[in-house]
């Protein structure tokens, strides 16, 4: 059975104050609708459905070589229900598991998606939400179960008693939807909130209520769980994605001297017994041969080659 990602990428940059669409700003050197993408791909996503608005143009010309991509466009934005049930034409008589995330998620990993879609399989509920365990949950929706464990409702923070706030699992907005049922559970989605939107967060409702399943698993680790609503955020997320890039090189015999000091954009490759030095920066794209010796204070520009053996530093550029 083939699966399916939809991925809202509709949003503006309001809090950030950008003109630039969210999901178009980068972290480690790529537009953060990327890291998204690229997780749904691994996991073994047949069909990715992106829903786009503010500056769409913008978004589908960034992303014009990725062949495998079906845009949707939400010409009025009316909340994140309203932004899946836009796919229903693209996305008419599937039946398969229905991934749906946001695109301004970039630490999503292929791993989650793959659990959450093994666990709507092996359930056949109409929903099931991967979840995360939070040390502070506060701002987030609460997953609240049953004695059996089952999922009984999603409590908003402002809405928790004292001992729902207690709780530590949370629900991030990461949703896997029984295509058959999908866009029958959305049109009942209603908008009686301060806002007027309507919330892709009522379909558990919704599955509940109508007796169709609604699952949960904790599948998200706490760090993946962080979202962007600042540059500030966008700053603690690029510190997190680079950890995890260092982490990739050093695996693979890079030595990086000071990752404090290091920067280095995803995309790029780096050969087996080559070390950095302090204060080096590595572009995305570019491409490193074996055995170099990159600073202090080494900059190589996105897209950049530097073949094998070679010393980069100001007094030897790379071009010498």
């Amino acid at each position: 059975m083939q699966t399916a990602a939809i991925i809202l990428a509709a949003g503006k940059s309001t809090r950030m104050k950008s003109e630039l669409p969210k999901v178009l700003h980068e972290v480690c050197g790529r537009p953060m609708l990327a890291y998204v993408l690229d997780a749904c791909r691994g996991a073994g996503v047949d069909r990715l459905v992106v829903v786009v608005g503010h500056r769409k143009e913008e978004v589908i010309a960034t992303f014009a070589g990725d062949r495998d991509i079906e845009w949707v466009a939400q010409t009025e934005q009316h909340g994140t229900g309203h932004a899946a049930l836009m796919c229903e034409k693209a996305l008419g008589g599937f039946e398969g598991p229905v991934l749906t995330i946001a695109g301004d998620m970039p630490l999503i990993r292929q791993e989650t998606c793959e659990r959450v879609l093994a666990e709507a399989k092996r359930t056949e509920h109409a929903v099931t939400l991967a979840t995360a365990v939070l040390d502070d949950p506060a701002g987030y929706g609460r997953i609240v179960r049953d004695g059996a464990g089952r999922l009984a409702a999603i409590v908003e923070h402002n809405d928790c008693t004292p001992e729902e706030r207690a709780i530590r699992e949370v629900n991030i907005s990461y949703y896997c939807f029984d295509g058959a049922r999908l866009f029958n559970i959305l049109h009942k989605i209603g908008n009686d909130n301060a806002k007027k939107e309507y919330y892709i967060t009522d379909t558990v409702t919704i599955a509940l209520r109508e007796g169709l399943g609604a699952g949960a698993v904790p599948a998200v680790p706490a760090e993946d769980a962080l979202g962007i609503n600042s540059r500030a955020d966008v700053a603690l997320i690029n510190r997190v994605m680079q950890g995890r890039i260092q982490k990739h090189w050093l695996d693979r015999a890079v030595t990086i001297v000071d990752p404090s000091t290091t920067w280095i954009e995803a995309g790029a490759t780096i050969g087996e017994d080559t070390s950095i030095y302090p204060f080096s920066y590595i572009g995305s794209g570019a491409s490193i041969g074996a055995g170099c010796r990159l600073g202090p204070h080494a900059f190589v520009m996105r897209g950049e080659t530097v073949p094998a053996g070679k010393m980069v530093s100001p007094l030897a550029p790379t071009g010498a």
